[in-house]
This record gives C-alpha cells, structure tokens and sequence, in this order.
C-alpha cells in the first residue's frame, strides 16, 4: 500500500423520514440560508416544499438560487456567489445530486474568497476557508455529499475541471432513499454508470499490496450489479434504491482510496467530452471506459483479468490474460448496454468533427491519468475508438 492519511468529517444521515434532521443540522449554522437547486424536480415530487417547511419552522431566513446545470457552470457559480456575499448567508443547503452539490461546493468557496473562483478551480490559488454548507442527496451517483471534490464547467472556454479542498467537505448530508424514486430510468441508469465508473478508476491502480481495497471494489461493484438490472424495470422499490445510494457514497468517500491511488483518467476524458458537447457524465464514461481499458492493455491486464473472474464471472480456462481481459471488457460492456447506458459517441450525434479539440481540453492541465500518462495523441486515439 502507498502511505495514506485518511480524513472525512462529513455527518452522513441515512434512511427513511430523515429529512426532519434539517430542523437540528441547519441552525447550528445561523439564520440565513442559501437554498441550491437544480430544474425543479424537487418541487413536483414535494421535497422543496417540505424543506422550506422545516427550515422556516425553525426561523430560517431563506434565499435560493435554482438551475443548477447537469454539468454545472461557472457563470451559475458566479451567481451564488454574489447573493452569498451581498445577503451575508451564514450556511448552504444544497437540494438535488451531486451536479447541485458540485456547484455549492464552489459557491462555498468563492463566497469566503476575494478572488476569482476559476483560478481555485484550475488550481492557480488556494482556498483557507469556505462557507458551512449540507446536502439532501436526490440522486445516487457521483458521492459528492461525502467528499470534498468539484466538477465545474467553463462554458466561454469549453473547460470542465474537477477540483477539491479540505474545507468543502459537507457537514452533514441527508440520504432519504425515497427521495430518489422520481428520478427517470435514464438518470438511475447514468448513476449507475457513474458509481461504478468511480469503483472502476480507483481499482485500476499500481500501488502494491492492496488485496483489501480491490475486495472492497469488487463487492461494490458486485452489489450494484445485482442491483442495477431490477431497479431500472422498478423505479420505486425501496430496497433497491437503498442499495444503490448507499454504494454511491461509499464508492467516492475515501473508503477505496485508502492506500490505493487511482488513475481517473477516463474521468478527465469524459469531462473534455461533456466540456464540448455538454452531454450527461454517466453516458460518456459508459462509452470511454471499456475503451479506456482496452487502449491500455497490456497494462490494465492484470487488474482486468482479476476482475473478469471474481467480478463478471469469465472462465479463465485455456486462456490467456489477455483473452481473460478482453472477455472481461466486453462483459462490462454488455451489462451497461442490458441496463440501457450508450456504447457510442454517436448515440449523442458527435462525429470526429471535434476529437482534436476535445483531447486538448482534456490535457489542457498536462498528461490524463494518475498511472497511465496519456498524451493529446493518445487521447484522441481513445476518442476515436468510442465513436
């Protein structure tokens, strides 16, 4: 294992009926609340309405900002930023996924930051402090409600970039699973997608001695696996959705990491796709991902054929590890396509119009990948193949 130090503040609040822990969480912070959300779905299935509710039983003055992105923008940011600074808010709540949670991680520190957020964001300047902030998690996907990474997208630029400080970590994030039920099939499919994603760019690490860590990987994925396939046919079974937030959080909380660095290189290829295009993150990295690994192969072999065998069940009898491999890819593959994920950049009607300028936004920060090290070349290479 690589030297680690492991540090997660967040309070996680987990299960049915526990939106009412607002009514404890949020005063603590002070009275004026900066309320963040995306396009309104939290109105129509009445989390908003129950939220105001609670908050403003409790002498909450509230103030909002609606219209969070998929892939939330910098100019969005901006905006919360000032009503932040011009309001004096003492505390955010973000309400939605983790595109909602995303954007307030930024609004969190740009209002505590006299300079402009975009050069933290591309890591030009640092942060010391940011604004209190909480989540009610609406969507099983990305584990920001339990760490204290960003993705934030420079549309003027076509830049999307993640980013993270130890000060926005949430302090308290709030997991109703039912609170995920009205998310259309489409959607829990991306999550899915996304979750697994996250298992997957962890698990394909070098670092020595991890039996632990890619046990812990494997059972996640494993979990969702199973899951996945029932889920999408019944949108609103409890159980299952319980099982798919609950391995979202814990695919992206540290928990993996520990010991373990991971490559994320697939990730900063989606983002340059999605920084183009602006197409949903879970769709993209179901298209790059098993080219990702294949593209890296001999290098991946290991891992893959590992997985192949414990995860998607190949017979590794008179094969190669190579053909282990191989055959694990196309398992991986042939799943996201079962539960309904894209296999194809054409699916979102991109051709190789663009590949050039979606590899440069992609090394735009220098090579792609923690362990691989790709170039713009490479990158491209790995467009091409998922058109």
């Amino acid at each position: 294992m690589d030297t680690f130090q492991y540090y997660n503040p967040t309070k996680l609040i987990f299960g049915r009926n526990t939106l009412a822990s607002l009514e404890q969480e949020v005063p603590v912070y002070g009275k004026k609340v900066l309320l963040v959300y995306g396009g309104g779905s939290i109105k129509r299935n009445g989390i908003y309405d129950r939220t105001v509710q609670l908050l403003e039983g409790k002498g909450i003055q509230l103030f909002e900002l609606s219209g969070i992105e998929p892939n939330p923008r910098l100019i969005t940011v901006h905006k919360g930023i000032e009503i932040c600074k011009t309001e004096g808010i003492d505390f955010i709540l973000a309400v939605g996924g983790g595109s909602v949670i995303d954007a307030t991680k930024a609004i969190a520190a740009g209002a505590k930051f006299d300079g402009e957020i975009w050069d933290v964001i591309t890591k030009k300047e640092t942060i010391s402090d940011a604004l209190p902030f909480g989540t009610v998690l609406t969507l099983a996907a990305t584990g920001s409600e339990m760490n204290s990474g960003s993705v934030i997208t420079n549309w003027e630029t076509n830049e999307k970039i993640g980013w993270g400080s130890p000060h926005v970590f949430p302090k308290f994030s709030i997991l109703d699973p039912v609170h995920t039920f009205s998310v259309p099939r489409d959607q829990t499919v991306y999550g899915i997608v996304d979750i697994m994603s996250h298992v997957l760019e962890q698990y394909f690490s070098v670092s020595p001695n991890t039996p632990l860590n890619e046990r812990f990987a494997e059972s996640i994925l494993t979990t969702v696996m199973e899951a996945a396939p029932r889920l999408v046919e019944n949108l609103e079974d409890y159980q299952l959705r319980e099982t798919i937030l609950y391995s979202g959080t814990m695919a992206l909380n540290g928990t993996l990491s520990m010991g373990m660095i991971g490559d994320w290189g697939t990730h900063k290829i989606e983002h340059a796709v999605s920084a183009v295009y602006d197409i949903p993150h879970g769709g993209g990295l179901a298209i790059i991902f098993p080219n990702w690994i294949r593209y890296n192969l001999p290098a991946t072999a290991p891992k893959m054929k590992q997985l192949a065998i414990r995860v998607f069940g190949v017979d590794p009898t008179d094969k190669s590890d190579k053909e282990i491999a191989e055959e694990g890819i196309e398992r991986l593959r042939e799943f996201w396509s079962s539960i309904g994920a894209p296999a194809h950049l054409s699916e979102y009607q991109i051709d190789d119009s663009k590949v050039d300028l979606m590899a440069s936004r992609g090394v735009i920060n220098g090579k792609v990948g923690n362990v691989f090290h790709l170039n713009e070349s490479q990158v491209a290479d790995i467009l091409r193949m998922s058109l």
